[in-house]
Parts: structure tokens; sequence; C-alpha cells
């Protein structure tokens, strides 16, 4: 990330042989596109063809197409009748002649009627063709403006997310069944809503009330530990408890953090990832004597964005914790940050054993741990990953994970440019 020219991988097969101690891999760039059809595919028939073409063209246009379709099916039928009524009429005139027989009479007859007909028909298309272009136009801008009120719907939904879930479409003009659609679009965000918020109120509430207790279990403890009369298995009970109570006074801190993440931002300043995650790499460094045997390189860049610090700070030290936490002895973990694909992104590889390609997804998943380390719930409360993701979303950015060649992961933030 720091020279235009560093290429990056971004799956585990493009990483490429690496010695057990591979030096950093950049950031990947993005995914490849397919291929192309090959000897091994099989070609499209033409009624899929067809059937692909008509789902890409809009609705709008569609409404158009039936328009002109309709307006010239019932302008041909109505030049079909006026054909008949006409030659109809003809045909019952008589016609007069002076010092003609009725032979040059009827093929006079049969000739007028014919160029009659001709020159009707000949001018009838013409003028149905240009009436039917023009008729093909208005059909554009009536369809537009009928589907107006569902472009205003679309919108809507495509700007909402859980943190906006308070905004409503509020769509005025007469009871149709558009309005009907977006009054019922509003009555479910009203429940989402609803809902979204009780379950943060609750999560919220919880782990506020689970907080008192906690701590009073930790000061009973610790005064129990210092009291010079307790025994040596009663001190060893209350070491126990003492470190169980603290994971799950990690696990609290944690639910309030993913809460108060999946909220909508109410700080929103500017800040370099760089300088975040300097901060965070600095508190970490002061705690050696926690990960020794983890070597932590860094390679920072300005990635400057808009959001809030102090998830920010959280996103960074999660990634940190959650690299040196599952790592091996000996292992390494690399820092980057930097603008990439016009993005301010975060980067975080680290060493570790193996991680299967199925599982990178549900690791993002609240309590959700590797086989190898379920057992292990003292390495952490399988939160971490989880509030990273919900950061992310917050700040309306991205976040994947790759496995990495050797063992370990690669986790890749990006967020908007600030």
């Amino acid at each position: 990330m720091s020279t235009p020219s560093q290429e990056m991988p971004h799956t585990a097969t493009q990483a490429g042989a690496r010695s057990p101690m591979p030096p950093p891999a950049t950031i990947p760039s993005g995914i490849a596109l397919p291929p192309g059809p090959g000897p091994g595919r099989r070609s499209v028939s033409l009624p899929a063809a067809v059937r692909g073409l008509t789902g890409r063209v809009s609705v709008r246009m569609r409404l158009t197409l039936l328009y002109g379709i309709l307006f010239f099916f019932a302008g041909g039928l109505l030049l079909f009748v006026t054909t008949i009524l006409v030659a109809n009429i003809l045909n019952h005139i008589d016609v007069v002649g002076y010092g003609v027989t009725d032979q040059e009479l009827r093929e006079f007859r049969r000739q007028f009627i014919g160029q009659t007909m001709r020159q009707l028909v000949g001018r009838s298309l013409l003028a149905l063709a240009g009436v039917g272009m023009i008729a093909l136009v208005l059909g554009y801008f009536v369809a537009d403006r009928a589907l107006s009120p569902l472009q205003k719907v679309t919108s809507a939904a495509r700007r909402l997310s859980e943190s906006t879930l308070h905004e409503r479409i509020a769509l005025e003009g007469p009871k149709d069944e558009i309005k009907e659609l977006a009054d019922t679009f509003d009555a479910m965000l009203e429940r989402l809503s609803q809902a979204f918020d009780s379950q943060r109120r609750f999560v919220g509430n919880a782990s506020h009330e689970l907080r008192t207790p906690l701590a009073i279990n930790r000061t009973l403890l610790e005064v129990a530990l210092t009291d010079p009369e307790a025994s040596d298995d009663l001190k060893a009970v209350g070491r126990t408890l003492l470190v169980n109570n603290a994971r799950h006074e990690r696990l609290i801190e944690g639910l309030l953090l993913l809460a108060r993440s999946e909220r909508e931002l109410t700080t929103r300043t500017s800040v370099d990832l760089a300088e975040v995650t300097g901060t965070v790499l600095e508190t970490t460094r002061k705690r050696e004597e926690e990960h020794a045997e983890v070597n932590i390189r860094t390679e920072l860049t300005p990635g400057p964005t808009v959001g809030d610090p102090v998830l920010l700070e959280h996103l960074v030290s999660n990634l940190v914790e959650n690299a040196i936490k599952h790592n091996v002895d000996g292992g390494e973990v690399w820092v980057r940050t930097g603008v990439l694909d016009g993005f301010a992104a975060v980067q975080v590889e680290n060493t570790g054993l193996a991680v299967p390609a199925y599982e990178v997804d549900r690791l993002f998943e609240p309590f959700r741990r590797l086989n190898t380390d379920r057992i292990e719930s003292a390495k952490g409360a399988g939160l971490g990953l989880s509030i990273v993701r919900s950061v992310v979303h917050a700040h309306r950015g991205s976040v994947y994970a790759t496995p990495r060649q050797g063992g370990g992961l690669i986790i890749t933030v990006r967020l908007p440019l600030g």
C-alpha cells in the first residue's frame, strides 16, 4: 500500500508459495472476473437468451413497448374496419355516364374503387406509422410519470439500513395501488425499527445490569485473596473465580460495544486510520508480557476517513488482538493502513493454524469460533470479529477475510475516504 507498484494477492492460491515466515503480503486489489466461454461451457439457447434480454429491459421500456403494441394493434384494427366500410360504401355508389356504354362504366367504376382504396390504405398506413411514433414517445413519458412513485419507494429502500430505519416514504397522492404499497412498506419499516430498538435496548440494559454484580464479585474476590488467614486451597479457588469473572466482564463489555456499534453514528469526524492504528499498537506494546512470543510488523500510510474515532479504535484493536490471540509461538502479525482502490483501508495479517475457507464467513458471527477453538473459550468471548463487522457496516464500509497460505488469516477493512 505504500507504493503504487505493489501488487496484492486476493486469494489463498494467489498468495503463492511462501516460507513458514513469509514477508508481508499487500492488500488485495479486487476480485478477478470469471473467465469467458470456453470449450467446457454450454452455449445459451435462443429462448434463454431472449428471456435474459427481457430480464434486462426496464419496466419503463416494457410499458412503453406495450403501449406501442396496443396502439398499433388498435390502429391496424381501425384501419381494417375503415377499409371494409369505405369499400362497402363505394360498391353501393351508382355511377351515371352519358355517351358511354355499361361496360365502360363498370370498368371506370372498378378502376376508381381500386385506386381510391390503394390511396386510402397507403396514406392510412403512413399516418398510422407517424402517429405510432408519437404515441411511443408519449407512452415513454406516461410510463415514467406512472412509475415515479415506485422510483421514490425504490430509492428510499436503497438508502435504508439498520441505522436509518427511522426514515419513511410518506407517499402523498390518491389512495391507489402504489400508495397502498408505500404505506405497507412504511408499516413494515415501523415494525422493523421497533424490533431493532427493542433488541438494542435489551442488550444494553442486560449488559448494564450484569456489570454491577460482576464488579461486586471481583471486589469480594480481591479482598478474599488479600486475607492472610485464607488457606492455599481457598486462594486457588479465588484466583480461578477471579479469572472467570474477568472473562465474563470482557463478554459484557463486548456486548455493550456490539449494541453501540449497531446504532446510527452520532459522531462523525475526520479520522486517519494510520493514527488510530498507531495509538492501538502503542497500547498493545505496553502489554508485551502478554504477547512476547508474537512479532508485530507495521506498514502505516495515511488512510483518511470519516466516522467515530472511538469505534474505529475498537475496530483496529479487535483485529490486532484477534491476530495475537489466534497465533502460534514465534508467530508474526502484519498491520497495514493506506488507500486502496479509492477507499481508506486497514489490513491485519497473522500466522496461525490453517483456517478452512468454508469457516471464514462464520467467524464474523457472534460467539463463533473455529472447531479447534471451541473448547479454548478463554481466548475470548467470540465477539471480536462481530464487533468489527458491525462497526464497518455502521461506517458504510466493507470487510472480508481470506485464509492465509501456511495458516492464519488476512482481514481487510475498507471505509469511504474522508
